[in-house]
C-alpha cells in the first residue's frame, strides 16, 4: 500500500472505542481530519453498516461508505485501529478497524490487500501484537511486497 494511502499518523494502536457505532465515528474521523475525505462521508459509513455489516471475520471489520458517498471521498485513504479489548459488531468480537475511503474503484484494490494480510489467523494475531503505529505501518509493507 503506498505511502499517501496509509501513512503512520492513520494508525492507531490501543483505540478507545467501546461500541460498534463508536469504532465506525472513530475510523471516520480520522479519515476525514487527515483530509481524505468530507465529514459527511463518516455518516455514510454509519449508513452502510446498516445496509451489511462490515464484519469480515477474523476480528476484522472494514468500515466504509456506501455509493452515494463517493463525492465525499477527496483522496483514498485507510485508518487503522487497533482495541485492546474486543469490540461486538453483530455479536463477532472485532479489534482491528480499517475505515476506507476509496476514489474511483482504487478502494477494491485497498480491500484486497487487506483481505489478503488478514486471512491468515497468525497475521492477524502478529498484527494485534503491535506496539506502535510504526509497527502496524511495517506489517502491512511486509505482507503486500
Amino acid at each position: 500500500m503506498t505511502n499517501s494511502i496509509l501513512k503512520q499518523d492513520n494508525i492507531v494502536v490501543g483505540a478507545q472505542a467501546k461500541s460498534k457505532q463508536e469504532a465506525i465515528e472513530e475510523a471516520g474521523t480520522l479519515l476525514a481530519d487527515r483530509g481524505y475525505v468530507t465529514s459527511e462521508y463518516v455518516a455514510k459509513m454509519h449508513e452502510r453498516e446498516e445496509l451489511t455489516s462490515t464484519f469480515m471475520g477474523n476480528m476484522l471489520a472494514i468500515p466504509h461508505g456506501t455509493e452515494e458517498a463517493k463525492g465525499e471521498v477527496k483522496e483514498s485513504g485507510i485508518s487503522i485501529l487497533l482495541y485492546n479489548d474486543p469490540i461486538d459488531w453483530d455479536g463477532n468480537d472485532v479489534r482491528i478497524v480499517i475505515g476506507i475511503a476509496g476514489k474511483g474503484n482504487e478502494h477494491l484494490d485497498i480491500l484486497s490487500k487487506i483481505a489478503i494480510a488478514c486471512s491468515e489467523e497468525e497475521n492477524v494475531q502478529k498484527l494485534l501484537e503491535s506496539k506502535s503505529s510504526d509497527e502496524v505501518l511495517s506489517f502491512f509493507s511486509e505482507v503486500n511486497e
